[in-house]
Formats: structure tokens, C-alpha cells, sequence
């Protein structure tokens, strides 16, 4: 049962994450271009591109690569973490954007990034590849 939870929870995090690759190249392009730091030497609309397309790729290779899901949720993981800057940005910067117009709203957002971390390596078990390699024991 454990497994099948797991499993399911690995797919809907992988749909979430195709689904938020393909709202930053169409619909939702403007609410994500507000949450790019602005110290970023890179042009915005760019980060937003590239970050959306690796959205896409990071959630077909959570519906696809069982394999080596830890892998993957190990790199999922260091995503969420890569982007986090975005969110403080928008809550330092008091920037409304994806009706998240107060700071309460914003401070609330910050607190998902965790989970949305630990979601990815929960449902792939890359928690337990820590053991079966020598890059973490070392």
C-alpha cells in the first residue's frame, strides 16, 4: 500500500510539475516573470523560458524514469531548492503575483517550498540512495 501511495504521489508531482513548465511558457508567463530576483544577471523572461522547459523535463522524467526515480527526485529536490530565491524575493520585495497580494499569503508560500521538497524525494525514495551509494557516505 505504502508503494502504490508513493507511486501516485511520484505521477501527481510529476503532472504538477509538467503543468507549471508549460503555465511559465504561456499563461501564467507574467506571474512568474515577477518573482525573478532582480540580482539575476540573466534577463528575466529567460530565466522563466529556461526554468519552465526544465519544469517539463524534471515531470516527465518523474512519470517515466521508475528506474532511477531517486535520481531524479534527488534532482527535483535541488530544484526546488535552486528556485527558492524566487519566493523570498517575492515576499522581501512585498510583490503580488499568483493572488498572493498580502505577506501572510507570500510568508504561507515560503513554507510549501519544504514540502514540495520533501515530496520529491519522499515519493521517489531517494532518501533511502543515500545508503546504496558511496557519494553520500563519503
Amino acid at each position: 500500500m505504502k508503494k502504490i501511495i508513493k507511486t501516485i504521489s511520484r505521477i501527481l508531482l510529476g503532472i504538477f510539475l509538467i503543468y507549471a513548465g508549460i503555465s511559465h511558457l504561456s499563461f501564467n508567463r507574467t506571474e512568474f516573470l515577477a518573482q525573478v530576483p532582480s540580482w539575476l544577471f540573466i534577463e528575466a523572461d529567460l530565466v522563466v523560458v529556461l526554468s519552465g522547459y526544465v519544469e517539463i523535463v524534471l515531470g516527465l522524467l518523474m512519470l517515466v524514469f521508475n528506474k532511477k526515480r531517486m535520481y531524479v527526485g534527488w534532482i527535483v529536490g535541488l530544484f526546488f531548492v535552486i528556485i527558492f530565491p524566487g519566493n523570498i524575493h517575492q515576499y522581501v520585495n512585498h510583490i503580488d503575483s499568483f493572488g498572493l497580494n498580502t505577506d501572510t499569503a507570500r510568508g504561507i508560500r515560503l513554507l510549501f517550498q519544504p514540502v514540495l521538497i520533501i515530496w520529491a524525494i519522499w515519493s521517489t525514495d531517494a532518501w533511502s540512495l543515500r545508503k546504496k551509494t558511496k557519494y553520500f557516505t563519503e
